[in-house]
């Protein structure tokens, strides 16, 4: 072990920070560089629900040391940063907490990793957990003895949707809420960050940035990067019982929102192929492809209504409509900070 403390090493933690739009906010009194593990979490205007993701960090049960690298997204208000502070003064987390001054999605979880990365040269796990989330108590060992056990480039794990309206419990069967595993298992693919846990040498293979900027507003630069990871012949494993559970406001419950996250579903699905598309034939058959989907949408949908809600039924609809508008490049926006509401 390794036990540094942060006063004695401003200039290691400045090295780690080189970049000038990049600055350091908290820090823990002593840091332990040669954790294995680090914890990433990229923190946008939600400081109460920080508190509850941190809290559940605190209280992981596990005897490995690990730390944090949280990255504050708002460089204006800086609503995050001070819980972060607060959690890394008291000690009961190690790590930084830092603020990324170009606001966005993919600018804040390059972040993190980036600095994760640097700061901390020994460890070889990177997860990551959103700050509107809440880990399981076994949630970081889980994680960390799968990758150890099945050697899996990248592990990924449920995240549960927790509805503050409770009159809508079916919504948690809803594509845009449920899980895309039941299963513990190895997979081909997973779609999300919210509950992941990445290698080094997943970094070291795909280059920096890790997270495509071009998905910065949009979102999806996660499903773009593990799209990379696949197409690169790496492995993915999903642990059931490594369990994240995510707070769901009533505004995310409401029809109009969740038309809006399958067409948003929809666009990020189309660009993630077209920039798989390597030549232009590739992306022709990608656009004939979008436009096949249309049809067989309104059959699928015409299926599942006889099975389900309207509003689960309707959601291959949704998100056909949503790759046909971005083919034209009519796509949201819904990282851009005038846009995002807690």
């Amino acid at each position: 072990m390794t036990l540094i403390p942060t006063d004695l090493s401003t200039s290691r933690i400045t090295d780690a920070v080189r970049d000038p739009n990049r600055e350091i906010a908290a820090s823990s009194r002593v840091l332990d560089l040669s954790v294995g593990t680090v914890v990433c979490i990229p923190c946008f205007r939600r400081p109460q629900h920080l508190r509850l993701t941190l809290e559940s960090l605190a209280g992981q049960r596990t005897p490995r040391s690990f730390a944090v690298v949280m990255v504050e997204n708002d460089a204006a208000r800086r609503e995050s940063a001070p819980v972060a502070a607060e959690f890394l003064a008291a000690g009961k987390l190690q790590g930084i907490c830092l603020v990324e001054k170009r606001q966005g999605n993919c600018q804040a979880i390059n972040a993190a990793f980036e600095t994760a990365q640097a700061l901390f040269p020994l460890a070889t796990r990177f997860l990551m957990i959103d700050d509107d989330e809440i880990a399981s108590p076994d949630w970081l060992e889980l994680m960390v003895r799968t990758a150890e056990a099945t050697g899996a480039d990248v592990v990924g794990g449920p995240v549960l949707p927790l509805f503050d309206d409770d009159s809508k419990p079916w919504l948690a069967r809803h594509p845009a809420f449920c899980p895309a595993y039941d299963y513990t298992g190895a997979v081909p693919l997973i779609y999300g960050c919210g509950n992941c846990l990445i290698t080094r040498s997943v970094f070291d293979r795909l280059g920096s940035p890790a997270f495509d900027l071009r998905f910065n507003f949009l979102g999806g630069g996660d499903c773009d990067f593990f799209v990379r990871c696949r197409n690169a012949g790496m492995t993915f494993h999903w642990t059931a019982e490594a369990v994240i559970t995510e707070t769901v406001p009533e505004g995310r419950t409401s029809l109009g929102w969740i038309a809006k996250r399958g067409l948003r579903i929809g666009a990020i699905n189309y660009r993630v192929q077209c920039k798989a598309a390597k030549t232009a034939a590739a992306r022709a058959h990608v656009f004939a492809a979008m436009l096949g989907r249309l049809p067989l949408s309104l059959v699928r949908a015409a299926r599942l209504s006889f099975t389900t809600k309207a509003v689960v039924a309707m959601h291959p609809v949704m998100v056909a409509f949503g790759s046909a508008l971005a083919a034209f490049g009519i796509e949201q926006r819904p990282y851009e900070a005038s846009k995002i509401v807690s």
